[in-house]
């Protein structure tokens, strides 16, 4: 069967709501501060699971009250939490994240997250599932298991972010490799925003597919998406969304594009999926509960 498996952090988010953000020296009254789940690894798990994809995750947790909380929530919805490790007198990720004027800032600390290895992943890739990755667990850990799952002939997916410095090797594994503007900017040296003409766009993707990975995805916000392969660079238009929080939007997107990746559609059918279903993650707080479910993304295709 296929299925999604996810290698990658967990963290609690301490959501801060204010009107505006500080500046340096000051301080603003009034916020209000949430506990949620977040992380790359476990949003992108629970996006794909909400979607109906069977889904795994591997990575690591502290022996602490949030890794415990981390576990029930993945477990309450549906996500296999075998290969999930708890790591004695570690404290679990934490992500400061301050939301203001629909937009955020986002400070993490890594803890239990920087001790996951290659070792925790127990289980053996098969060619029917897609496997995904990003940069917030250890550099070394991600690009072995990736190889791996490349040579069993799995299709792999990595998140380049936050952009880290990486081994030349690991786009080699790498079917689809997905950034923000940002992050390609930072891949590329090249000057990127949101904003760039999709001709700058594609030639940046271009010059990250000339460094081993067969297409890449570049997410531009409300604008949409572009998916460049070696054929084409289909510019893909982004759906309107009443924004409330922005966190988690482009975890939301790569899980919702790696779960139709596993339910055998194409990127750039899956990167339209996947724009709405981060719509839809972006009118709720926080990010792991704003995941959509497949019928709330259903319904906004319908609407479309």
């Amino acid at each position: 069967m296929s299925r999604v498996i996810v290698c990658g952090s967990l963290n609690m988010d301490v959501v801060l709501q204010s009107p505006r953000r500080p500046r340096p020296g000051e301080t603003v009254l009034g916020a209000e501060v949430s506990f949620l789940p977040g992380g790359k690894g476990l949003n992108q798990a629970i996006a794909a699971a909400r979607l109906g994809l069977p889904t795994s995750l591997f990575g690591a947790v502290g022996d602490d009250p949030f890794g415990k909380r981390l576990r029930s929530f993945l477990a309450d919805n549906d996500v296999d939490t075998l290969g999930l490790h708890v790591v004695p007198g570690q404290a679990s990720g934490l992500a400061l994240i301050q939301v203001a004027e629909s937009d955020n800032a986002i400070t993490v600390a890594s803890g239990a997250n920087r001790h996951f290895s290659e070792t925790m992943v127990s289980t053996e890739p098969h060619a029917s599932e897609v496997w995904v990755a990003q940069f917030e667990t250890p550099i070394e850990a991600t690009s072995i298991v990736m190889r791996k799952a490349h040579e069993a002939g799995a299709r792999t997916v990595l998140n380049m972010a936050p952009i880290q410095p990486y081994p030349a090797a690991l786009l080699k594994s790498i079917d689809v490799a997905v950034l923000n503007e940002i992050e390609l900017s930072q891949a590329t040296d090249t000057a990127i925003a949101a904003s760039s003409p999709i001709s700058a766009v594609a030639d940046a993707c271009h010059r990250l597919r000339a460094k081993g990975v067969r297409a890449v995805v570049a997410t531009l916000g409300p604008r949409g998406s572009v998916v460049v392969t070696a054929e084409h660079a289909t510019e893909i238009p982004g759906a309107r969304a009443e924004v409330v929080d922005t966190t988690g939007a482009g975890d939301c997107f790569v899980g919702a594009f790696a779960a139709r990746l596993a339910a055998g559609t194409t990127p750039i059918e899956a990167a339209r999926y996947a724009n709405v279903a981060a719509a839809c993650s972006v009118e709720r707080l926080g990010a792991a509960p704003s995941m959509p479910t497949a019928e709330e993304v259903a319904a906004r295709l319908a609407r479309a």
